[in-house]
């Protein structure tokens, strides 16, 4: 006898219906899922990075790098302002003016023009001191030296509070490692002596105590350490270019200032 016609695959087996209740712990199990998705949400929201509890978290110390940090930042405008913006290379038409008044002899001009620029341009100030020394009659050595005191002034005002710059670095960085010190300090000795369900919470709170204390150290630092290289070099540059300026004014002054009016030169009558 032919067996009879089968209803289903191809191999002959027969595909088995979800039920219901299959269907409803599905339904459950997804709606679970999507609100575990949106606690995970909330929770990161409450969790947001926060300045007031990141400096709350970070212990007393968060204030003496906080303090590094505002002097730095007010150093740092002062010196960008003052090396930037107020102060600029030597103009080379400047230059070529101071020497066509040297060649021609006169000092006098000389004198008046550096004193005129000097408030925008220190090259008027050394100029001025040279051209006075070449009036009075002075050799090389009284010019040299009266151009080097007016040098030693304008390289002092290039850098200063600079210096100051590497040593907020190094104590914000310093001053953040106390405070990650102190924080594992305080951590470890609170759980010797709690229970055993506050350990787990007190040593959160010293560690994230001590890894806030370092990153704002570190946040401190590294900014003041930059500004610090980077106005040095700034500074340096412009006192090279203020001593070439200065050493070419001081040889055209050295051979021309003979030039000085016969009325100055003392006749002994």
């Amino acid at each position: 006898m032919c067996p009879g016609p089968h209803m289903g695959t191809i191999d002959g087996t027969v595909p088995a219906l979800a039920e219901p209740n299959e269907v409803g712990r599905t339904m459950s199990s997804v709606s679970e899922s999507s609100w575990t998705f949106q606690e995970v949400k909330d929770m990161d929201a409450t969790q947001s990075f926060s300045v007031i509890r990141f400096f709350q978290e970070g212990g007393f110390w968060m204030l003496p790098i906080l303090a590094a940090q505002v002097f730095s930042i007010a150093i740092i405008i002062e010196r960008v302002f003052a090396l930037y913006i107020r102060r600029q290379a030597t103009r080379q038409a400047l230059i070529q003016s101071f020497e066509e008044d040297i060649k021609k002899g006169n000092l006098d001009v000389v004198v008046n023009k550096g004193r005129q620029v000097s408030s925008s341009d220190p090259l008027g100030a050394v100029v001025a001191a040279g051209a006075q020394a070449a009036l009075n009659l002075g050799g090389r050595e009284e010019i040299q030296g009266k151009m080097d005191e007016v040098l030693l002034v304008e390289n002092a005002r290039l850098h200063k509070r600079t210096v100051f710059l590497a040593m907020l670095g190094n104590v914000g960085t310093l001053l953040g490692l106390l405070g990650t010190i102190v924080g594992m300090i305080t951590s470890f000795g609170s759980i010797a002596s709690a229970d055993p369900i506050a350990k787990a919470n007190i040593l959160a709170a010293g560690i994230s105590e001590a890894m806030n204390a370092t990153a704002y150290g570190l946040v401190t630092a590294i900014p003041a350490l930059v500004a610090f290289t980077v106005l040095q070099n700034r500074a340096q540059a412009l006192f090279d270019d203020l001593n070439q300026g200065a050493l070419r004014m001081f040889n055209l002054l050295s051979f021309h200032y003979e030039s000085v009016p016969a009325k100055k030169v003392r006749t002994g009558k």
